[in-house]
């Protein structure tokens, strides 16, 4: 009975010290993963030397006399678009922290960017009524060049593309403007990845 007992207690030690480890090693993969998801471009693969950049205010490229016809309706434009997308994207620069915003003349780096082009374009219409629109697709398009310090050009992109897509009515619904704020969040996201990560 003795004998037993004590190899129903060495079972049940045994048991316990097979979940410790199993949890132990289910927590250390969990902090892994987590740890992998924290995903940072900091410290990424920009070539020796680089470590600021001068973005240059945007220019704003889109003519406003031919935002609105018959054939392109749901257009529009809203004013002083390319500050907005300048202030964004010095943002996302700290924000991201690989290169330092620097002044004029004093930058490894120089961006330089125009506003070519707006578009707000109709995605879904009301079931009953075909002329309600109740989701939009905003595009923002911008021509970039990335200037080194002896002004030759790094690279150059035209038409880069930021966007989002939104909700006119029901539980999901947003306003033009926040929606427009959105579309600048993930274009200066995306020009950020372009400058530090294609390297």
């Amino acid at each position: 009975m003795k004998k037993t007992t004590q190899r129903i207690e060495s079972n049940i030690l045994h048991d316990k010290n097979i979940r410790k480890i199993f949890i132990s090693l289910m927590l250390a993969a969990c902090s892994l993963q987590f740890i992998g998801c924290g995903y940072s471009t900091k410290g990424g693969y920009l070539p020796a030397g680089i470590k600021s950049i001068y973005v240059k205010p945007f220019v704003n490229k889109i003519d406003i006399s031919n935002e609105i016809t018959t054939t392109n309706k749901y257009r529009s434009y809203r004013p002083l678009l390319e500050i907005d997308i300048t202030n964004k994207l010095v943002e996302r620069f700290r924000l991201d922290g690989t290169l330092k915003i620097a002044k004029l003349d004093s930058q490894d780096w120089f961006l330089e960017g125009e506003l070519v082009e707006f578009r707000k374009d109709p995605l879904k219409y009301a079931d009953s009524d075909e002329e309600t629109v109740t989701e939009y697709r905003i595009n923002l398009m911008v021509n970039l060049i990335l200037y080194d310090k002896d002004n030759k050009i790094v690279w150059s992109e035209n038409r880069f593309n930021g966007q989002t897509e939104y909700y006119t009515q029901g539980a999901y619904a947003k306003s033009e403007s926040a929606a427009i704020d959105d579309a600048i969040t993930d274009l200066a996201r995306r020009i950020v990845e372009r400058v530090v990560e294609n390297w």
